[in-house]
């Protein structure tokens, strides 16, 4: 493994006529569909979802929670959404968004880990098609709030108390061969599971390896974690798209939010290279605690629930902690 710095991109390159593509062939598309189909004024119905999307949007291209992390509380806990219709909104939306965040990214030449990248796409595509088939069908709507807000608490936890060490890490280690082979196999794998349930996933699981294990620089490690969690959304809309259980109701959500997307995850993107690391880490611990608290309030809080948010939380606080330290020893060993 070799060590390497995250130097500034410029925000112009010769590759960005690929991102104006990409954003003007989405843009003329939609177009045609206001206008030419007349969907305009039912897409308009849906502005609140637009609105929300401009923190979505941001979000998902500026730290490792992806776009749904913003559009699943929002359509869940307060518009009253089924779980499986916020999942389904948060992958399609994400599918637009963070594939223009990624396409951003690589068209600045922003460091990214290639290799565990790639190998986390091809776990990916496993954990979705296995979690989608045999996983998602058989969890309860409840445990699937809590897998979501859990995951995030825990991991908000471990990042404030060790904030300072993780935000001082500069530049980092390539990973490489067997080791990101391994490393990205079963974040992709576990990433896609957790994705197919609840919508993101991938991003956190990936982000987390690299920051905690592999000690790398949060400027790297959310790169990273939004390209794969661009391609596995992509995966994930493919797969439901072939099962056809995304209603009107998301297409149309979609479309009042793609403008949004298309441009607020890849100015994220370029966020993330101007704000110091640790207001950034702060920002998204913010945003774990406050959706655990709204999903807790929405519950019933039944004995079961209280059961599972300290069962799922002690795993997760254990898992992150066991990754962290693993990492520590590592970098001091070299």
């Amino acid at each position: 493994m070799t060590t390497v710095a995250a130097p500034a991109r410029p925000l112009v390159s010769s590759l960005m006529k690929y991102w104006y593509a990409y954003v003007g062939a989405f843009l003329a598309v939609w177009v045609v569909l206001m206008l030419g189909f007349g969907l305009l004024p039912e897409v308009l119905r849906e502005w609140r979802m637009a609105l929300v999307m401009i923190l979505g949007s941001l979000v998902a291209g500026s730290t490792p929670m992806g776009g749904g992390a913003v559009s699943f509380p929002f359509l869940v806990l307060w518009l009253n959404v089924a779980p499986d219709i916020a999942r389904n909104f948060g992958l399609v939306i994400q599918a637009l968004g963070m594939t223009s965040a990624m396409i951003f990214i690589f068209c600045r030449r922003v460091r990214v880990q290639r290799s565990v990248l790639a190998w986390a796409v091809a776990g990916a595509a496993a954990g979705m098609l296995i979690g989608t088939v045999a996983v998602a069908p058989r969890v309860p709507p409840n445990f699937v709030k809590l897998t979501f807000t859990c995951m995030w608490m825990s991991f908000a936890i471990l990042t404030v108390v060790r904030n300072r060490e993780l935000t001082a890490i500069s530049g980092g280690r390539n990973v490489e061969g067997a080791a990101a082979m391994r490393s990205g196999l079963i974040v992709g794998l576990v990433g896609g599971i957790i994705a197919s349930i609840i919508g993101v996933g991938v991003e956190m699981a990936l982000y987390t390896v690299l920051v905690l294990s592999y000690r790398s620089d949060m400027k790297i490690a959310v790169p990273t974690a939004v390209s794969g969690m661009a391609v596995a959304s992509v995966m994930g809309v493919a797969t439901h798209l072939v099962i056809g259980d995304i209603p009107r109701d998301v297409v149309m959500k979609f479309l009042a939010a793609g403008p949004i997307v298309i441009f607020g995850a890849p100015i994220g993107t370029y966020i993330l290279t101007l704000v110091p690391r640790i207001r950034m880490l702060y920002f998204i611990s913010a945003l774990c605690v406050l959706q655990f608290v709204f999903t807790l309030q929405s519950l019933e809080r039944t004995w079961a629930e209280w059961s599972f948010v300290g069962i799922a939380m002690g795993l997760a606080g254990s898992l992150f902690y066991w990754m962290y330290q693993r990492g520590r020893e590592a970098n001091s060993s070299r």
